[in-house]
């Protein structure tokens, strides 16, 4: 397992910029205002041939009344306890500030190496600026730049011989389940996660778009790894009007990428929405396995409850493959069913098939309905076979691939789909022209 780095000092002193700048990505979403990094932030970093994890936190506010100011100390409580080295960043070009004279007191408590760093000094010439923060009694500080680089590297040198000896356990789960959790913001995605986790992990607030950043968390279920991905809330287009909200949106497509499954969440109690439509299509688009979660069931006016499943069924038909689950994160209504739900379309996401056993299902489909003719002629399908997995996708050799009309391809799908035992995953088909011989 490697060995956990975290990031922590108050808001707006850089600790986002030095994440990309050690992890060389853009995973943090870095602005110039305060608390745009409200979560933890999880990357890997290599230096050395030391690799560890490095966590972004959100900036440490004390005594302060802003309603996510608990939560976001709560947030960098749980990063110092499960880091095996913390790190103290201050900025130079603000100035020692009574926050981070506080920071310094609970630091100092720990007993786990800890390194301060003073971001923003840009080159020798800033140097001086930073003497203040000898008054903190501190003995050590490293002067850095996250934005041009200067002084990073003679810090790694100091950091990763400070790390622990790393655990010999694999770095990566190739059985892990990686899923997405999306939808529109305040439908309770981070609630889902929590009761998945069976621990308050992530910030929980009634404030629409509190999780700006996507958030990795694993847990465990049945001997089961799955990583978890809680996403920011995806807003229309027209409402985006910060830039930051428009970052957000991009990371939770690239947590699309990044999954097996994307859990689409519908707040059940607003019912579904053009939006709602909007974002599973991205997810669809993307190629996910997916599974449609109708959270709030527990405050669902009974009646209203089957019209609500027709609607969903109806306005996301293409996701016709997609199972539906009901649930309630606040009372944890069938959260248990959800693992058991994701394990089977996860199972048929990855499914492999014999050519043979292919081959027969496309014939037969063939037999009950014959493509269209073109130019006279009548389309031939030679043979076909799976060339990957997640989805399962097939390439089918014909003679006039181009003119095989979307319509046939659906039935295509669909008879592949009752035929082989693949309902609830999406299914990719790819029509070639079959090699000359």
């Amino acid at each position: 397992m490697k060995s956990i780095v975290a990031l922590i000092g108050r808001p707006n002193v850089g600790k986002s910029t030095i994440f990309n700048k050690i992890t060389h990505t853009k995973a943090a979403i870095v602005d110039n205002f305060p608390g745009v990094t409200r979560d933890r932030i999880f990357g890997s970093a290599i230096w050395n041939d030391r690799e560890f994890t490095l966590v972004d936190t959100g900036g440490f506010v004390e005594n302060d009344q802003d309603k996510l100011s608990k939560q976001i100390r709560l947030q960098l409580d749980i990063a110092i306890e499960e880091a095996d080295v913390i790190v103290v960043v201050f900025d130079a070009k603000y100035g020692l500030s009574p926050f981070d004279k506080d920071i310094v007191k609970i630091v100092k408590k720990i007993n786990k190496p800890v390194f301060y760093m003073i971001n923003k000094v840009d080159s020798n010439k800033d140097e001086n600026s930073s003497s203040e923060f000898y008054n903190l009694g501190i003995e050590k500080f490293y002067t850095v730049s996250g934005e041009h680089g200067y002084g990073i590297y003679d810090f790694l040198d100091d950091l990763v011989d400070a790390l622990p000896e790393d655990e010999l356990l694999e770095s990566s789960n190739p059985n892990m389940i990686k899923l997405a959790v999306i939808g529109k913001p305040n439908v309770g995605k981070s609630s889902i996660v929590n009761q998945m986790l069976g621990k308050n992990r992530l910030i929980v607030t009634d404030v629409a778009g509190t999780t700006r950043d996507a958030i990795d968390s694993i847990c465990t279920s049945h001997g089961r790894e799955y990583l978890l991905i809680d996403t920011a809330g995806i807003r229309r287009k027209s409402k985006v009007s910060k830039k930051i909200e428009k970052f957000s949106i991009i990371k939770a497509f690239k947590a699309l990428e990044r999954c097996d499954i994307a859990l689409i969440v519908i707040d059940a109690n607003d019912g579904i929405t053009d939006q709602d439509i909007k974002i599973a299509g991205y997810a669809y688009e993307q190629g996910c396995g997916c599974i449609i979660l109708l959270n709030k069931w527990d405050i669902v006016n009974e009646s209203k409850k089957k019209e609500l499943i027709n609607k969903v069924k109806f306005d996301a038909k293409f996701l016709s493959f997609a199972p539906i689950l009901s649930i309630s994160a606040l009372t944890g209504h069938r959260m248990p069913q959800l693992f058991k739900l994701v394990e089977r379309v996860f199972n048929q996401y990855t499914k492999r098939m014999e050519t043979s056993s292919v081959n027969k299902i496309v014939e037969e489909a063939v037999k009950k309905n014959e493509p269209s003719l073109v130019r006279g002629r009548r389309i031939k399908i030679y043979y076909t076979t799976q060339v990957s997995i997640k989805p399962p996708t097939f390439v089918f050799f014909a003679n006039y691939p181009e003119a095989i009309h979307f319509s046939y391809e659906r039935y295509l799908i669909n008879q592949i789909r009752k035929d082989a035992g693949l309902g609830n995953t999406p299914i990719k088909l790819i029509f070639r022209n079959r090699k000359k011989e």
